[in-house]
């Protein structure tokens, strides 16, 4: 016979059971469609689109922009990927779809017409704008339904397309997603100096919220390759796209970042041949300093790294003079380097998008709060001084 105290534990557990709804508004996952990667391009429709208008199936809309949704592997729908016209076709282990209008929750709702199942974007990793729609419109305009959705988390990397975005959500390896890629290469910028530190949308938003300029990491793309290559520049009060750095552009912004490890520097010797650095550690201090109304920074880098690439194997004697003639020459392209990114900061875009202002808001409150309403133009006018120093640990092993 079951004793009462333990027939009134299983009652109670069985009533409790019972009271609890557990996830009876849930959708299986295999009935769901989910995105892991969103372009933006300027409108242009598609011959799908175009066809669909021919039957009477359109809607009143303009055609601003054009989004590009990249369906994870496994939740597609074949038949619908075929319809898109995209290169994947049912090949490849992602789908590309597109849709044109003039706002983009409306256009993710057109997808519900025309997929059996809902595009979910809970698991979205990169956003990439074109370059030309960014020109048109400011981020904060094409991002605005993606910053209030609540279904998108906020932890998804921005990047901006030299061309079309939906080129570089586009792959010739039928085994790579491109959303995936394109994140997996930030992972690389510990060893490189020419890959920013990954914007996410939450930092992205923040950016944006507090009127300064910012930069975002370009991507290019050819025959379905993609490589990082430089920084997009937008304005702090428009959002818009207004210019680009280069990769040797984003090495000397690192000489001025802290947080920045990674990268190599090359020289030549004497003889022609080619000698490479590589960063190990390395310190920067910069220092704002105000007189009245006028400021002025002074930017103190060191860095520790190795020899990894010697084309010459001097004497033995040498050893010593030779390597402090490479750390002088190293230190002057980085120099170089810096000053070539300052110049085009200061006088091509008059932006801050290297951080000064973290420096003198942190050092001197008191000021910047005088100037950050127009900090962008004051800084293209202040003076920066900048002092490298290189020292060589290791000149690295050789064979005798």
């Amino acid at each position: 016979m079951i004793p009462f105290r333990m027939l009134l534990r299983v009652v109670s557990a069985l009533c409790i059971l019972l009271t609890l709804s557990g996830c009876w508004s849930s959708r299986e996952i295999e009935d769901l469609s989910l995105y892991v990667g969103l372009g933006i391009d300027v409108g242009k429709e598609t011959e799908f689109e175009k066809d669909i208008a021919a039957q009477g199936g359109s809607y009143p809309k303009k055609n601003y922009l054009t989004a590009t949704v990249q369906i994870a592997p496994g939740f597609s729908n074949s038949q619908s990927s075929q319809q898109s016209g995209s290169p994947s076709s049912g090949k490849t282990s992602y789908a590309n779809e597109q849709l044109s209008g003039d706002s983009l929750l409306q256009i993710f709702r057109q997808f519900a017409l025309r997929r059996d199942r809902p595009l979910i974007g809970h698991h979205l990793k990169v956003i990439v704008v074109s370059k030309d729609i960014a020109k048109k419109y400011g981020l904060d305009q094409l991002l605005d339904f993606v910053l209030r959705d609540n279904d998108i988390r906020p932890n998804c990397l921005v990047l901006i397309s030299h061309r079309r975005a939906v080129d570089v959500l586009t792959s010739q390896d039928p085994s790579r997603i491109p959303a995936f890629y394109l994140t997996g290469i930030t992972n690389n910028s510990y060893i490189s100096n020419k890959i920013l530190d990954p914007v996410l949308l939450s930092k992205l938003d923040a950016q944006m919220q507090s009127g300064s300029s910012f930069l975002l990491q370009n991507v290019l793309n050819s025959d379905g390759e993609d490589k990082f290559s430089g920084g997009s520049i937008f304005d702090g009060k428009t959002t818009k796209f207004i210019g680009e750095l280069s990769q040797t552009d984003l090495e000397g912004l690192s000489w001025l970042n802290p947080q920045k490890k990674g990268g190599v520097l090359k020289t030549h010797n004497k003889e022609g041949f080619t000698v490479l650095y590589e960063m190990k550690k390395k310190k920067v201090k910069i220092t704002p300093k105000v007189v009245g109304n006028d400021i002025s920074f002074h930017v103190k880098t060191e860095s520790e790294g190795w020899l990894m690439e010697d084309w010459r194997a001097p004497e033995e004697e040498e050893k010593g003079t030779y390597l402090r003639e490479l750390e002088k020459e190293f230190a002057e392209l980085a120099e170089q380097q810096i000053r070539q990114v300052l110049y085009k900061l200061q006088h091509t875009y008059k932006v801050d998008v290297a951080d000064f202002r973290d420096s003198l808001r942190i050092k001197e409150p008191k000021t910047w709060k005088k100037v950050k309403d127009d900090w962008d133009k004051i800084f293209s006018t202040v003076p920066i001084t900048y002092d490298v120093k290189i020292t060589i640990t290791n000149p690295g092993s050789s064979t005798e």
